[in-house]
């Protein structure tokens, strides 16, 4: 992995404002560790970023290749705000957080967290998590993209046999009111879409739609 990609860490502001809170002191703590560890493993961190609802337009600016958020207590928040920041335009998501209830964990996953890391912040394991991530994501995205093109497929092949029917009928209804032959109608069909400048299935559509008004 390219240890230029630019990253965004979503997390809590590292000032205490207490420096009896432990719990803060140490989440702080934590924070300034990945920081640290992003550094010295040489990624571009672009910025440090709250989880709020200002999130999305940031994301769209700054433009990162990952999205990491650090998170603890408030995990499950912080991670609706990338979610939802991250919706329109997916990226590969890390999640660091002491949170190690397993529920949590698959909820995260189910989300879209590329890694959910418990208490994973030594230096030594960063790039490999990071690396992991990356892949992961970018096999999802692959896998997607294949739902969808098969899907498209499937589409396109219906709206063809939906077409061949309604011609079908349309040109069995000439035969039979107009005493043509199968190729006589299906000139006549297609005649009229050329003067009209309409699809075969649409002058199909439209003479189906008169036989039933007339009866």
């Amino acid at each position: 992995m390219n240890a230029r990609l630019k990253i965004v860490v979503v997390a809590p502001d590292l000032d205490v404002t207490d420096p009896d809170d432990d719990h803060a002191m140490c989440q702080a703590e934590r924070s300034r560790n990945l920081r640290i560890g992003l550094l010295e493993n040489g990624f571009n961190l672009v910025a440090s970023l709250p989880a709020d609802v200002f999130l999305t337009e940031r994301l769209a600016q700054l433009q990162p290749d990952m999205v990491i958020v650090d998170a603890e207590s408030d995990a499950r928040d912080a991670l609706e705000h990338v979610v939802m920041a991250t919706r329109d335009a997916p990226r590969p998501i890390v999640m660091f957080t002491n949170d190690g209830d397993p529920g949590h964990a698959r909820a995260a996953v189910a989300a879209g967290v590329s890694a959910y890391v418990v208490a994973g912040l030594s230096h030594e394991r960063i790039r490999p998590i990071l690396d992991v991530a990356m892949a992961r994501f970018e096999h999802q995205q692959a896998l997607l993209q294949t739902l969808a093109s098969t899907q498209t497929e499937r589409d396109e092949l219906s709206a063809e046999l939906r077409d061949r029917k309604l011609i079908d009928r349309a040109k069995g209804l000439l035969m039979q009111r107009q005493n043509l032959s199968e190729e006589e109608a299906f000139r006549k069909m297609r005649k009229t879409a050329m003067d009209k400048g309409l699809k075969l299935a649409e002058v199909a559509q439209r003479m189906l739609d008169v036989a039933d008004l007339m009866g």
